[in-house]
């Protein structure tokens, strides 16, 4: 189905309950109102349905369908980068008919349906936002895919699904939002099948990133608060944690170093390839939704709170920006391991 224009304004909740879950989502991050990574990591299934329940539609109007980044080679466009990335993922862990596959947080299926599609495997989304999930369905239905895919609600950390049961398993920047990657690893762990792969791209800090220098740590908390995550790590933890609940790692590798440097993945919110569709997520775009919602807000065009929703996702934005630019983070460091 061709994607069209999307309104950005939430339909996931109630308007009057927006602003009230504005509010509530950014205290996880505001550390007078005691959010911290501590609170953010106990919480973080009440953290990430506000984000998400709060920022699809916004998503869909700036991004598409495809709730991830990608790096891009010179003379490719921003979807055929998107779309690359996913059958890269795909090939990798070895996709094909008859297998059974799961996709650790979905959004709305993007990647879902280009892997499906693509490789003829079965692949089921899990996640935990239900409004995201009816769009996913609803979508796949659409695309002619319903009967080669399936969602699941349920909690990455507690997978609702049996032993054993997935021939193998992929994830794009989902197992970001994980208050314990162990934690999570072992439950993919469980559900897959032993000699089956599990691949992913995780949002990490780079060896660049200083804790001790301020502006590192306030671009890494930027990074946290305006994309409902409960603590960026580095590599070496990820790694770490996939070794630890049994995983061999075959591959890893921080993929954003494979861009042309003339296209580095954060292009698309500079600004620099301005066209009618692409123009919502570039940093002028962003500004002229901003100040269009700021208008409308007060006369009730739009629910109360929403300035503050562009607010999130201005600084999510910005910080990912500045942060990759200097060096210090990836949305995409890639890594293939297999069940023996």
């Amino acid at each position: 189905m061709p994607e069209r224009f999307h309104n950005p304004v939430s339909k996931a909740i109630p308007g009057a309950d927006t602003e009230a879950t504005a509010h509530e989502y950014r205290s996880f991050h505001d550390l007078a109102a005691g959010g911290d990574a501590a609170l953010r990591k106990q919480r973080y299934m009440d953290m990430v349905n506000r984000y998400y329940d709060l920022v699809t539609d916004f998503y869909e109007f700036g991004w598409g369908r495809s709730f991830h980044f990608a790096p891009r080679v010179r003379g490719e466009s921003f979807k055929d980068s998107l779309i690359r990335h996913e059958l890269f993922l795909s090939q990798s862990i070895g996709l094909r008919p008859g297998m059974r596959v799961l996709d650790v947080g979905c959004g709305v299926g993007g990647p879902m349906r280009v892997i499906a599609k693509a490789s003829g495997a079965h692949v089921v989304g899990l996640n935990n936002n239900a409004y995201q999930l009816g769009k996913c369905e609803d979508y796949n239905r659409a695309a002619g895919l319903d009967r080669q895919t399936s969602v699941l609600l349920g909690d990455f950390m507690d997978i609702p699904a049996a032993d054993e049961s997935f021939d193998a398993v992929f994830q794009i920047e989902a197992t970001a939002h994980a208050p314990d990657k162990a934690g999570v690893f072992a439950e993919i762990w469980r559900v897959l099948k032993p000699g089956g792969c599990f691949g992913g791209y995780e949002w990490c800090m780079t060896p660049a990133y200083d804790s001790s220098d301020p502006e590192h740590r306030w671009l890494k908390q930027g990074i946290e608060e305006g994309n409902s995550l409960p603590d960026v790590v580095p590599f070496e933890q990820v790694l770490g944690a996939l070794r630890a609940v049994g995983f061999e790692v075959i591959e890893s590798r921080d993929v954003a170093e494979e861009a042309d440097p003339q296209t580095p993945w954060y292009r698309a919110f500079e600004g620099r390839d301005i066209s009618l569709k692409s123009l919502p997520r570039t940093s002028i775009g962003r500004f002229i939704t901003s100040r269009v919602i700021r208008a409308l807000e007060p006369l009730g065009v739009v629910p109360k709170g929403t300035v503050e929703v562009t607010e999130v996702l201005n600084l999510a934005a910005d910080s990912l920006t500045a942060a990759s630019r200097s060096g210090i983070f990836t949305p995409m460091f890639y890594f293939k391991a297999r069940k023996p």
